[in-house]
């Protein structure tokens, strides 16, 4: 049996990770595989800046440095910010995987311009992000919002209507106007579009949470992880600095 931590970069109740947990659906969970759906103690609340991408990148790290000695094989890191991810990469031997890098490299694989849908124009800057860690600046067709602000607990419930058709309207426009031939759903919160999206729209529409956990569990197959050449182990570790950081209240 493998067991893969997935974090999530904002602190949350249980109920909430209870809704991300669900986005598994049964035919693509394993039975030879165990996700632990875990929400960091404090740092961010909704990702709306480099203030809160450098939160987030903190608690993440001290969420998932202890991953491999509680037994973990693998961490996933649930937002498209992929936060911590290089961090984790530094401090463990086990593969870390994030959404972000994940899906824009899958989408290069799968056509030759890939946009971005999103909820809100504040999350830009994740995007951002993987696509100039990765080089892919010249894949990208475009990055469209709908600006709606987004709820990390309570998700799209209640918007389905109103958000669902936008984000079409918006994906069409990226692949008429904008020359996309692969669609990515801008956030983990938006996962609720995902099969809604997929068949309104004429390309492939990838979706960010299912992206990555499927290249994790492919890692884990072909027993690979992160070279320590490019990610460097530290010389001292000081996993304890956050322990006086009291959880955040929700």
């Amino acid at each position: 049996m493998k067991r893969i931590k997935m974090i999530m970069p904002v602190p949350m109740p249980a109920v909430a990770l209870a809704a991300f947990e669900s986005q598994i659906p049964a035919s693509l969970r394993r039975d030879d595989v165990t996700i632990d759906f875990v929400a960091v103690k404090a740092g961010a609340k909704i990702l709306d800046s480099y203030y809160e991408m450098t939160l987030a990148d903190a608690f993440v790290l001290e969420a998932g440095a202890t991953a491999e000695a509680e037994g973990y094989d693998a961490v996933c890191i649930n937002s498209m910010s992929d936060s911590g991810v290089a961090a984790l990469r530094s401090r463990l031997s086990i593969p870390v995987v994030g959404p972000g890098q994940s899906c824009v490299l899958t989408a290069c694989m799968l056509g030759e311009k890939f946009s971005i849908l999103t909820m809100w124009d504040q999350w830009r800057p994740l995007y951002k992000k993987a696509i100039q860690e990765q080089g892919l600046a010249h894949r990208v067709a475009s990055v469209r919002s709908i600006d709606v602000r987004p709820d990390a607990q309570e998700l799209l419930a209640g918007k389905e209507e109103i958000v669902f058709a936008r984000l079409e309207a918006e994906g069409r426009a990226a692949i008429e106007q904008d020359g996309a031939d692969v669609i990515i759903i801008g956030s983990t919160t938006m996962h609720q579009s995902h099969a809604y999206l997929a068949d309104k729209l004429p390309v492939p529409v990838l979706n960010p949470g299912l992206v990555s956990l499927k290249l994790c569990e492919m890692l884990l197959d072909l027993g690979l992880s992160h070279s320590r050449l490019a990610y460097q182990s530290p010389e001292l570790l000081n996993d304890d600095v956050f322990a006086a950081v009291p959880p955040a209240a929700l």
